[in-house]
């Protein structure tokens, strides 16, 4: 029989991943990684919730304790960005530096187990012609998940289930309630946990960073308003503003060593060209060429025709089609070839 560790936060996606590999005769275990204390998945609540639903399947559960981890990698990583003027992504980097790579190591080195699941909804199919797994996007694009799955490495992939990406999330939610999981009703979560946690982003930085204000201004320099930090504001940013002009203005960037906010209109926000580092090339190996593609640069934006330009120190240059606007840096840029996710990185800046 074969075995694999299923992490579970507590959520109806993942209690149904567990559920269903369990049904197929998967030996599974459950595992939970303690993230942070508080309200929601992924913290105390979401841990009970685990550890009733192996007691329904009647598999272990263990609880890994990774605040401190979670503590480095993430609230550390999204303090300093925010208050360095750029909006970090945490939820890849959690992913591959607080989830997959732990929970590969324990199941590996302590339960002697060499496959994890989790509940995303993503796909891998494995590709004998270029001997490397392709990421692809889940069946149900609205929950598609895969945009922040694209820094996981190849090792990780060939060693890790996607249950849930072949189905839509009703069907997920029917599943739940064919299995009679306690979970089958449970409420979404939010796309951040720590959102989820803390009640806003704006509430839980300001746990970490103090206000500081500072002048709203245009491109000219001449100040329009005032702000109480420069952390509370994200490249792209319509609403909020507290400005009163005659079209509307988006936030274009963000100074951090004058504390001020740059804003401006539709055609002033708009860029056609970025550059990204920290690239990672998933289901290809990384060209020494130019390529097509099209790129995802926000989680809830289309994915847009561009040329995806390899540059040295796992860096590239994107070149859009048409230009976007919400070219966010400390976002990840990821480029697509229909559902095959090629490659990924973190927007650096407009270039």
């Amino acid at each position: 029989m074969s075995k694999v560790v299923v992490g579970l936060s507590g959520g109806v996606d993942s209690s149904v991943a567990a559920a269903a590999l369990h049904q197929q005769g998967y030996e599974v275990v459950g595992l939970t990684l303690w993230l942070m204390k508080g309200k929601g998945q992924c913290c105390s609540e979401g841990m009970v919730d685990a550890a009733q639903l192996c007691e329904e399947l009647g598999v272990p559960h263990h609880v890994v304790d990774t605040r401190e981890l979670f503590e480095k990698n993430i609230v550390d990583y999204l303090v300093s960005g925010y208050g360095a003027g750029i909006t970090p992504l945490p939820c890849s980097q959690c992913n591959k530096a607080v989830k997959f790579s732990p929970m590969l190591q324990y199941a590996q080195q302590e339960l002697g187990i060499d496959r994890i699941a989790t509940g995303h909804y993503a796909q891998i199919a494995y590709d004998p012609t270029t001997d490397r797994h392709q990421l692809r996007r889940a069946i149900d694009r609205h929950k598609d998940q895969t945009y922040f799955l694209y820094d996981l490495s190849q090792e990780i992939l060939a060693h890790t289930l996607f249950p849930l990406g072949g189905q839509t999330k009703a069907e997920t939610r029917q599943q739940a309630a064919k299995f009679g999981l306690h979970t089958a009703e449970k409420p979404e979560s939010q796309d951040l946990c720590l959102i989820e946690a803390h009640g806003s982003m704006r509430e839980f930085l300001e746990k970490y960073l103090a206000p500081k204000q500072g002048d709203i201004v245009d491109a000219t320099g001449k100040i329009l308003g005032q702000h109480d930090g420069i952390h509370n504001y994200t490249i792209g940013q319509r609403k909020g503003l507290g400005i009163a002009a005659a079209q509307p203005l988006y936030v274009v960037a963000i100074d951090a060593a004058k504390n001020q906010v740059i804003v401006g209109d539709r055609t002033v926000a708009q860029a056609s060209e970025l550059t990204v580092q920290r690239v990672n090339w998933v289901s290809i190996a990384a060209p020494v060429a130019p390529i097509r593609a099209e790129v995802q640069i926000r989680y809830r934006s289309e994915a847009v025709p561009c040329a995806v330009i390899p540059l040295a120190n796992d860096r590239a240059k994107i070149v859009l089609d048409d230009p976007q606007i919400s070219i966010t840096p400390g976002q990840a840029a990821v480029w697509y070839d229909g559902d095959i996710l090629l490659g990924g990185g973190i927007i650096e800046t407009e270039a």
